[in-house]
């Protein structure tokens, strides 16, 4: 090992073995000296002359002590920091008074002759079926019990069958429906919960080996809410281990439409199990892409919501400060059913604001104007065809398109704030050596992550953060001034995805083609800070004047 880095590690106190990521609890007695803080202000990009460093050391070594003792405090990963992110803008107001929800008005639902065709109906249609009582949710149920055990085995979505806890739910919503009572739309309507949120009485593993034994003793506020809801249990779904990627520790959670290939992540199970027509829909989670990316590979529909839309008690914290959770479903108007029931404060995430959601779909888009960033269609990427007919569709429909651009800022690099955050998240993982359980053990994987951003600077962090309050506020006034609430981005090949998880836009993803090998792409319709309503509403308008959405996988 390289000398300086050597010294480096020791005056950090990661460890007596000299093996980078091998962060190791042990004393370290090794005395800070000039050579250290030389190596560690180059590994930082800084510079310092020899009595800037010699005014350091007593400094320094009080604070490795420091980090000692703080590690001494058991830290569970449901502890937030005390800080909290706040999205809004200078300037931005909202919605105060809430109204109803407005669904589209779907009239008669027939059950179909061949019941396999079940598989694909909407959650909007599987409820119409259930409220008329044409089926129960106890043959429901069972009919995608049935079908999460047969095609698991070729797709590998399924991380805990709940099916005794869904049969019960399903009896329930069957007696309170004859006993007058109906819940709403969800009404025993069976669904899959990505597994990072805890279900009392069952493992919630975090796709990740060192925690395949956990279990919580509560129950998610998602969870808590869609049982409110009437909504049956039936599956918690595979995630990447910790949130990153399709591979868990029982293997490669597969794309239905390419099974040789995976489903992407890291709500993989997610999308995966909805796209195969096992659940009609499943709760995913998005840092970073974790919603859009499955979505996409899988041709689901995928909303995330706003950051401080949805409470987070009871889910894994990766990143306390980009963490959003949301539905994966078939169509448009499933994500708004699914987010009414889920959305608002609990009491328990400080994050979460009051803020109403006032959906009704559009009667038409005549005089709407949608943005949409004129630079990243107008370049040469894989999926421009498709993303040019979806701009071409919407024209047709009478909406006029305003070309704008997104500020310019290092959202790539900024993404030190995800990292910074999850390696906090897990520091006891990395520290016990615990990050050797993980599956994925390549450089781009959390393991290699937490041990690198173990050298993230606070001042760093920080500045990050800062730059993001930019953000935020540039980007708010990009809006303002194109006069424009939703717009629209490739969903890939740009900084969008990027940029808008870092300030917290809300974002509906859904099909809009296929590729030549016969999987599906994508497009993102992006909304403002809390209208859900509206992008959902004009997703919603050019999703019914396209079938892409109706197109399925075909299973042996």
């Amino acid at each position: 090992m390289n000398k300086k880095l050597r010294y480096l590690l020791l005056g950090l106190g990661l460890g007596g073995s000299f093996a980078l990521g091998s962060f190791l609890s042990a004393p370290v007695s090794q005395p800070i000296g000039h050579a250290m803080v030389e190596a560690a202000a180059e590994l930082l990009g800084l510079t310092f002359t020899e009595p800037e460093r010699d005014s350091m050391l007593t400094n320094l070594t009080n604070n490795r002590d420091s980090y000692a003792r703080l590690r001494q405090v058991p830290l569970p990963n449901d502890v937030v920091p005390a800080l909290q992110f706040n999205p809004l803008p200078e300037g931005f107001t909202f919605e105060r008074e809430k109204k109803p929800l407005q669904p589209s008005t779907l009239g008669k639902v027939p059950l179909p002759k061949n019941r396999d065709e079940l598989a694909y109906y909407t959650v909007a249609e599987l409820g119409q079926l259930i409220k008329t009582r044409q089926i129960s949710s106890v043959e429901l149920t069972t009919f995608f019990l049935d079908r999460l055990k047969k095609y698991d085995a070729q797709l590998h979505c399924v991380i805990t069958l709940t099916d005794d806890l869904a049969l019960a739910q399903a009896r329930r919503a069957d007696a309170e429906l004859a006993a007058g009572t109906y819940r709403g739309p969800l009404h025993g309507i069976p669904y899959g919960a990505k597994d990072l949120l805890a279900k009392k009485g069952y493992k919630t593993t975090w796709g990740a080996k060192s925690y395949q034994d956990q279990t919580l003793d509560l129950d998610a506020t998602v969870i808590q809410r869609l049982e409110a809801a009437g909504a049956v249990l039936c599956a918690k779904l595979s995630l990447g281990a910790l949130a990153w990627g399709d591979v868990w520790f029982g293997g490669l959670t597969r794309n239905p439409w390419a099974p040789d290939k995976g489903s992407s992540g890291s709500s993989a199970g997610s999308a995966s199990a909805v796209a195969a027509g096992l659940l009609p829909f499943a709760i995913g989670s998005e840092t970073l892409g974790p919603i859009v990316s499955p979505s996409t590979i899988c041709g689901t529909t995928g909303l995330r919501p706003t950051y401080g839309r949805v409470s987070r008690h009871g889910a894994m914290a990766l990143s306390w400060s980009m963490d959003k959770l949301g539905p994966i479903c078939r169509a448009v108007e499933d994500c708004a059913l699914v987010f009414d029931a889920i959305y608002g404060p609990d009491g328990k995430d400080a994050t979460v604001l009051e803020v109403p959601f006032n959906y009704a779909p559009l009667a038409s888009l005549k005089g709407v104007r949608l943005g949409y960033l004129q630079k990243a269609f107008d370049s040469n990427y894989p999926n421009r065809a498709h993303d040019q007919a979806t701009l071409e569709v919407l024209r047709k429909l009478g909406a006029t398109l305003v070309p704008l651009e997104l500020p310019d800022y290092p959202v790539g690099d900024m993404t030190l704030i995800l990292s910074a955050e999850a390696a906090a998240a897990f520091d006891d993982l990395t520290r016990s050596n615990r990050d050797d359980e993980l599956t994925r053990q390549i450089k781009n994987a959390w393991p290699n992550v937490f041990r690198a951003s173990r050298f993230i600077p606070a001042v760093e962090y920080i500045q990050a953060n800062r730059l993001r309050t930019q953000l935020i506020q540039d980007f708010y006034q990009v809006l303002k001034q194109a006069d424009v609430e939703v717009y629209l981005s490739p969903t890939y090949g740009n900084s969008n995805l990027a940029a808008t998880n870092l300030t917290g836009h809300p974002c509906v993803v859904l099909p809009n083609g296929f590729s030549p090998q016969g999987t599906p792409t994508s497009i993102t319709f992006m909304g403002q800070l809390f209208q859900e309503n509206q992008v959902l509403a004009v997703a919603k308008a050019y999703q019914d004047a396209t079938d892409h959405h109706r197109k399925h996988p075909k299973l042996p």
